[in-house]
């Protein structure tokens, strides 16, 4: 029984330390923004890939996926990996990296779409008490990343389609929460990682070619190169074999919760980077967030523990 209560918080515990990694992603690239969204992506992955394939190369002549696994993996490499990445860029892109407000919109949505799909396909249920601390997680992230509950719209002429391709990434992000976990059931983590990585490596290639971007893969700087290492190492590869190891061990439902702890880092991010301060509702809400966020946790300890 202890063995399983350790598990279960460490699931838990390790998608809020990916998410905390998350939160510097924005920083990480923002010297890249002379690159096309998609070869930014592309080489992401490459050097992903590159980094993680030597610890599971034989896990490439060992493991045989199933069909149903199979889809799952690609669907979330296409989903997740190129298109929820891309959309998530241009966002950032589109502001200039101004704000932060409206891009962060994506992560008051994603539950939404992780919670609905996880239904669906995973047959899994939530319980009165998980309604009750997710919608109060939901509505105190948005107050912890919009200053008195009001969105900023003054961040130039490319905020409203920011916003779409936020809520693109929202949809792309939240349904892959989903399919990474029918993809992690009967696997290790690391290998689904690098597979998800091989598999948007091949599809960002395409992408290139298709979007007429091929010489921007000659053009890229030493500098951008070790941008990308950097992101490879923290917000990128790393946080994402982090974030699966804990999904492994976690419902969807709790880890999309969890993962409201990356716009409370963009907070801080604003505060002590960019000396934006804080307004009170904000202060007010991430006490709340991380109340809820706890409680959370809790519920889904209690439930395994049982």
């Amino acid at each position: 029984m202890e063995s399983k209560t350790k598990s279960l918080f460490s699931g838990p515990l390790l998608i809020v330390i990916a998410a905390l990694l998350w939160g510097i992603d924005g920083i990480l690239r923002r010297s890249l923004y002379t690159l096309p969204p998609i070869t930014i992506v592309f080489f992401e992955h490459l050097i992903g890939f590159v980094i993680l394939f030597p610890f599971i190369w034989k896990s490439f002549k060992t493991e045989k996926l199933s069909k149903k696994e199979w889809s799952a993996i690609v669907f979330v490499a296409l989903l997740s990996g190129l298109l929820g990445t891309l959309w998530f860029t241009t966002a950032l892109l589109d502001t200039m990296f101004i704000s932060f407000s409206v891009v962060f919109l994506l992560q008051k949505l994603q539950p939404i779409f992780a919670i609905t799909t996880a239904r669906i396909f995973l047959k899994e249920r939530v319980g009165k008490g998980y309604r009750m601390w997710a919608l109060l997680a939901l509505v105190a992230a948005y107050f912890v990343t919009f200053p008195n509950g009001v969105v900023n719209f003054k961040t130039g002429t490319g905020t409203i389609v920011a916003a779409l391709f936020a809520i693109g990434a929202a949809f792309a992000w939240g349904t892959s929460t989903t399919f990474s976990k029918i993809a992690l059931r009967d696997r290790s983590s690391n290998y689904i990682t690098a597979l998800r990585f091989l598999l948007t490596l091949v599809m960002a290639f395409v992408g290139v070619l298709l979007l007429g971007k091929a010489p921007s893969l000659s053009s890229i700087n030493h500098t951008q190169i070790l941008t990308l290492v950097v992101i490879a190492l923290s917000s990128g590869m790393v946080s994402l074999l982090i974030y699966y190891r804990g999904l492994k061990t976690t419902p969807v439902s709790v880890s999309t919760i969890l993962e409201l702890f990356y716009p409370l880092v963009a907070v801080v991010i604003d505060v002590v980077l960019y000396h934006n301060v804080l307004a009170l509702s904000q202060y007010f809400a991430a006490a709340i967030l991380l109340y809820a966020m706890y409680r959370v946790g809790k519920l889904a300890q209690d439930a395994v523990s049982a």
